[in-house]
C-alpha cells in the first residue's frame, strides 16, 4: 500500500525564524512518520508553504489535480485548520480514493502538539475507511461536511454541535 501525502503548510509546519518570527517550515510529516517507523511506502509531495487563511481556489484546484491525477488510492493531506472543511468541501465528488486531511492545533515542533497524534490517527484511517473525504483531527474522523473548528474549545466537532464561536 503507498500512501501520497500532499504538504499545503499551515500550523503543523511553523517554526519560528530566527527574528523571532512564526513562519511555515519545511514539511514536518517526514520526521513524524519516521518517529512512528511505519515502514509505510509514503511519497512526499509539498505544494505549498502557506497559511490555510491564505489558500483561495487557485491552490484548492492544484491540491485537487494532484489528488485526482495521483496513482495512489491512499492520500494524506496536511493542511491548516483554518480552512481545513473548506478544502475537504472542494475534493467531495473525487472516487476511487481516500482522502484524509489533518492538521495540528500546534506546530509539530512544540512540545505540546497534537501532529503526531494527528497524523497518525490519519494514518490509521487511511488504510481503514472506505473511499471518501475525511477530516482527522482532535482523536475523532469526520466525513467532508461535518466538521466545524471550534475556536473557543480548539478542537474539531460534528457541525450539529459547534457553538455560535465556531469557524469553519
Amino acid at each position: 500500500m503507498r500512501i501520497h501525502v500532499i504538504t499545503t503548510g499551515g500550523t503543523i509546519d511553523v517554526e519560528y525564524s530566527l527574528q523571532g518570527e512564526m513562519v511555515t517550515g519545511p514539511p514536518m510529516v517526514g520526521m513524524l512518520l519516521g518517529r512512528a517507523r511505519t515502514g509505510l511506502d509514503v511519497t512526499i509531495d509539498r505544494i505549498c508553504r502557506k497559511d490555510s487563511r491564505d489558500l483561495d481556489d487557485t491552490d484548492r484546484n492544484l491540491i485537487r489535480h494532484r489528488v485526482e491525477t495521483s496513482d495512489a488510492e491512499r492520500i494524506l493531506i496536511t493542511h491548516g485548520t483554518d480552512s481545513m472543511t473548506t478544502t475537504a468541501a472542494h475534493l467531495n465528488g473525487i472516487t476511487g480514493k481516500v482522502i484524509v486531511l489533518t492538521g495540528a492545533m500546534q506546530p509539530a515542533r512544540m512540545t505540546d502538539s497534537d501532529a503526531a497524534f494527528n497524523v497518525g490517527l490519519a494514518i490509521g484511517s487511511l488504510q481503514t475507511l472506505p473511499p471518501g473525504v475525511y477530516i482527522a483531527m482532535s482523536g475523532r474522523i469526520f466525513a467532508a461536511g461535518t466538521a466545524t473548528k471550534d475556536r473557543s474549545l480548539g478542537l474539531f466537532i460534528h457541525n450539529e454541535t459547534a457553538s455560535t464561536s465556531s469557524t469553519p
